[in-house]
């Protein structure tokens, strides 16, 4: 029973014993009953207040517990708890809240909540306890008496009496410090893994991009962005495939070899030469149709793969267009120049199985073409891959020719003509095959110039020939006749373009000349007019440090190779050979006198002496004379011989 109900019976009592006395005065003879009637409602009444009493008492025992428990729950709360007027004095706060603001319990009581909190947050606060609708959450900054200000999660709550009347607030206080740095941890987290995420993501993007860059570089040539080999073996795969289901399909290969390329990249650099195959390989592209491909197979060679064709009329159109196209002129380094192709083609006619075949086919009708000259295609056939066979059937048989020294040096003799007497011998070299005999230059060397293989056969020569003349030498000095060559004999050794160009070419030259004991005099370096034009300004340095071995050095077959006669001074020559075209024969013949005579009288302005070749009569010896040419070689004099009939020949010293 609470306070209300025990007041309102006791007041239910007092409302009886008035009843009693009202009946009393109005029947007084009934006096003594309305008495005893009285004293039964007041016993009974009494019985009742006692017992609402003994019930009050429980319930206020039971409140007293309540408010004991709430007590401790408000002292001993883990968060902080006040009590506030409505202006924000504090009234009541745990110990919780005493810790947090750093200032005992009962200090606290009367302070102001405002001085606990932050300057920044203070109309925060202001806004709190004007508004008295409804519980309020938010954070602010505390500022605790001592110690550092600190983040707190604070609940606010309206406290009204009976009459529903605002009379302050209650506060919850909760330090967030440790959750905040934990957000923010989790926060600093999160943008790391963000981050690291993002790199991943990059990393990720990163490798599909090199995969996809190494994927391209796989199948595409580093230069010019053309499809390498390998995808082009792909694609002539697939055709070769489709034909064999689709008999009438035709397709057709091209290989393209670009004319002049290397005298353009060796004269005006390698940087320029690339930017001229980047000018072809769009030129190439602007020539085909998209299902068409070309690529670039290295150097200055190309292959194009042309699909679903008509007929070999179609294909022949655009070859003629590709030619067209690469003539167009191109500015390089202030430089016009331009380009064309030999092109081979093989078609799908030939019905191979494997795609290799078609291209192999299209290379060997390509070096038809460029045999023919410039700008020229072949389209190949059965006899060509003949040829082919027996081509490299002549390389491998080089090549062991090589290992095994099949190889021998025959001697020309060259002949003074003032005095008629041997001064010296041009060494040629001859091939002794086991099956063929004797094989002249004229069959092999093209092909050992083509792969390289000549480098080999002229080291070998220069260094049979002049151990042979050193030996010649040594053998005329210590012998007593009187008949025999006063001077000491030379030696011509020819010198191609490539071996012209080696970088080891002058140490070996010195070496050959240390090993064998000739003296450096004693041995001319023949180069023809077309390897010094060849190889223009670089060809005048590399005379030049010829000469400065000490060697002697000759323009041979001079009058066909179109030198320009105004830089003829500028090389550093000791004598001019000419072209046995001019010679033999008769001298007399098509103006070839004339032609002899310049040559000879621009040799002796030049003080560089003169050979004729081809040599043959008695007729071409007296004119060339009349000339005052110096030297003759010829079979007037001798053929070449091998060594040991040039020995006898030297020793017999013939005079003409």
């Amino acid at each position: 029973m609470d306070v209300d109900n025990f007041s309102q019976q006791i007041e239910e009592l007092r409302s009886r014993v008035r009843g009693i006395w009202q009946r009393t005065a109005t029947q007084p003879n009934s006096q003594h009953d309305l008495m005893i009637e009285a004293f039964d409602e007041l016993q009974m009444a009494v019985e009742e207040l006692l017992a609402a009493s003994e019930e009050l008492e429980v319930t206020r025992a039971g409140a007293e517990r309540e408010r004991q428990r709430y007590q401790e729950l408000f002292d001993f709360a883990p968060d902080g708890y006040l009590v506030t007027n409505t202006v924000g004095k504090i009234l009541e706060a745990n110990y919780a809240a005493a810790i947090m603001l750093s200032m005992r319990q009962k200090y606290l009581i009367g302070k102001p909540l405002i001085v606990f909190i932050a300057q920044q947050d203070c109309q925060i606060f202001r806004s709190l306890i004007n508004n008295s609708q409804q519980i309020q959450d938010c954070i602010i900054e505390l500022k605790p008496r001592l110690g550092t200000p600190f983040p707190a999660s604070i609940r606010v709550s309206p406290v009204y009496d009976s009459q529903e009347k605002l009379i302050g607030w209650r506060w919850l206080l909760r330090n967030i410090s440790e959750a905040k740095q934990a957000e923010e941890r989790v926060t600093k987290r999160t943008v790391e893994l963000a981050q690291a995420n993002q790199q991943l993501l990059s990393e990720i993007t990163e490798h599909k991009r090199a995969k996809s860059q190494l994927v391209h570089l796989a199948f595409h040539d580093i230069l010019t962005g053309l499809p390498n080999r390998a995808l082009f073996m792909n694609r002539l795969e697939d055709a070769v495939n489709y034909s064999k289901r689709h008999p009438d399909y035709l397709f057709a290969v091209l290989f393209l070899d670009l004319d002049r390329f290397k005298t353009i990249n060796d004269s005006l650099g390698h940087t320029f030469g690339d930017q001229l195959l980047l000018i072809v390989a769009q030129r190439l592209q602007e020539c085909l149709r998209s299902t068409d491909i070309a690529a670039r197979l290295g150097g200055d060679e190309f292959i194009i793969l042309l699909v679903g064709i008509k007929d070999v009329l179609e294909v022949i159109a655009v070859v003629e267009r590709i030619q067209k196209n690469l003539a167009l002129p191109v500015v390089l380094d202030g430089h016009e120049v331009s380009t064309t192709a030999s092109i081979g083609i093989a078609l799908s006619t030939t019905g191979y199985k494997q795609p290799e075949d078609y291209l192999r086919d299209a290379d060997i009708a390509m070096y038809r073409a460029k045999a023919q000259g410039r700008a020229c295609y072949e389209i190949f056939n059965t006899d060509m891959h003949i040829q082919a066979m027996a081509h490299l059937e002549l390389i491998n048989e080089l090549r062991r020719a090589i290992e095994l020294q099949e190889f021998r040096v025959y001697y020309q003799p060259i002949v003074s003509l003032s005095h008629g007497r041997i001064t010296g011998f041009e060494a040629l070299v001859r091939w002794l095959h086991p099956k063929h005999g004797i094989i002249l230059p004229e069959y092999f060397i093209s092909t050992a110039q083509e792969t390289g293989l000549i480098i080999l056969i002229e080291q070998w020569v220069l260094y049979e020939a002049c151990g042979q003349i050193q030996q010649w030498q040594e053998q005329l000095s210590s012998s007593c006749g009187n008949d025999l060559p006063e001077s000491p004999l030379s030696i011509s050794i020819n010198l191609c373009s490539t071996r012209f160009s080696e970088e080891n070419l002058l140490p070996h030259i010195n070496k050959v000349l240390q090993d064998t004991g000739l003296p450096a005099p004693s041995l001319t370096l023949e180069i023809t007019e077309s390897v010094i034009m060849e190889n223009n300004d670089k060809a005048i340095i590399r005379l030049k440090q010829l000469r400065n071995l000490g060697i002697k050095l000759a323009i041979d077959d001079f009058g066909t190779g179109y030198s320009s006669l105004g830089r003829l001074h500028q090389f550093p020559i000791n004598q001019l050979k000419i072209d046995r075209s001019f010679v033999s024969g008769s001298i007399f013949d098509d103006g070839n006198l004339d032609i002899v005579q310049t040559i000879i009288t621009l040799a002796h302005k030049l003080g560089v002496d003169v050979t004729a070749e081809g040599v043959e009569t008695e007729e071409q010896v007296a004119m060339l004379r009349k000339l005052k040419c110096e030297y003759g070689q010829g079979y007037l004099f001798s053929h070449p011989l091998d060594s040991s009939q040039a020995r006898e020949l030297i020793m017999a010293n013939p005079q003409w």
